[in-house]
């Protein structure tokens, strides 16, 4: 299914996934209005540290490591898709600190999955091809950018799509040719598209800590890691199968505790948390593509990597709305390929 020129599109979410689908769309000359009821930034999105890390995921990711290759693909379309939007990709790396028995192991994990050798001047090992950006600045960057070529942002949810009419939630009903569904975990009981069933949500906590670990690599140790600014981030858990937003010290403090193993100065250090919810499939991977229900296509299911895939879905979605080829990563993707039936 596509689209035919002139059509306008609705995009729900304006996560990472949506705001860069939106962007993409209106550098290929669509209409499009991004409708999310959350304020700018108030997203699992804007609950991160902005990591484009294809080494540190698949290090550290059971579920991301089969997919090494093409989150490095993913993460090398960023440069091009941030031309002249001001968004500063920072490639200093992740150092990796911890004690001997630790990093024995995580050495050891490095030769399987064939990651480079790279270390630091002290000895300390280096992920040295993992990136990052600032993910509230990204996101505003990003809408600032679809803006500007046209795009729409309504503060309000999408409830419901048939027959080409969009249902809102505040009463309007408005005529949209297809509707990117790009809603996170927010939306997994399949009424606006039945694939969503197979979402299950993953609750992550991060630390903003009123303190500057200074420029250079995000350190990781041992169920933490430190990310440099002002303020620092601290992060983050992955509370399997949880969709609230209440804050749970019980979750954080062991990150606070981590972090003040690697760095001392840290104790004390005042702390706000932040919560967001994140959708994963069983595979790692997000459900980008066409849904069962006629003019419903899916960009959800980031997992840990909605900043990392986000230019490669935005690609994928403009792709299929414009009748162009999605390429060779879009079965990887595939928003229906939990619904077929396993071979005989």
């Amino acid at each position: 299914m596509g689209t035919v020129s002139g059509a306008r599109i609705a995009v729900a979410g304006a996560g990472a996934f949506g705001s860069a689908a939106a962007l993409a769309l209106a550098r290929a000359g669509v209409a499009v209005t991004v409708f999310d009821p959350a304020a700018p930034g108030d997203n699992a999105s804007g609950v991160a540290a902005g990591m484009l890390a294809p080494a540190s995921e698949a290090l550290f990711d059971e579920a991301s490591a089969p997919h090494l290759a093409l989150l490095r693909r993913a993460r090398d379309l960023w440069p091009a898709f941030a031309g002249g939007l001001g968004i500063e990709i920072l490639k200093d790396g992740v150092r990796i600190e911890g004690d001997a028995s630790w990093l024995a192991g995580i050495e050891a994990r490095r030769r399987v999955l064939g990651l480079p050798d790279d270390h630091q001047t002290d000895g300390a090992p280096l992920l040295g091809e993992d990136w990052r950006l600032d993910a509230r600045d990204a996101l505003a960057a990003l809408r600032a950018g679809a803006s500007g070529l046209g795009a729409c942002f309504e503060s309000v949810a999408v409830t419901g799509y048939q027959n080409g009419v969009l249902s809102l939630s505040d009463g309007r009903a408005e005529r949209f040719d297809a509707l990117v569904l790009a809603t996170g975990a927010a939306v997994r009981d399949g009424a606006l598209a039945p694939e969503t069933a197979a979402l299950a949500p993953i609750k992550g906590q991060i630390l903003r800590l009123d303190h500057d670990l200074g420029a250079g690599s995000v350190v990781r140790g041992a169920g933490v890691y430190l990310c440099p600014g002002a303020p620092m981030v601290v992060g983050a858990t992955m509370e399997f199968g949880r969709d609230d937003l209440t804050a749970d010290p019980l979750k954080t403090a062991p990150l606070l505790q981590a972090a003040t193993v690697l760095r001392p100065d840290l104790a004390g250090a005042a702390a706000k948390t932040e919560v967001g919810v994140r959708a994963s499939t069983v595979d790692g991977l997000p459900l980008v593509g066409w849904s069962a229900t006629p003019g419903v296509l899916l960009a959800v299911g980031a997992r840990r990597n909605g900043w990392l895939l986000a230019p490669l879905v935005a690609g994928l979605v403009a792709a299929y709305l414009t009748n162009k080829d999605p390429g060779p990563d879009a079965a990887q993707f595939d928003a229906r390929r939990f619904d077929r039936e396993p071979e005989a």
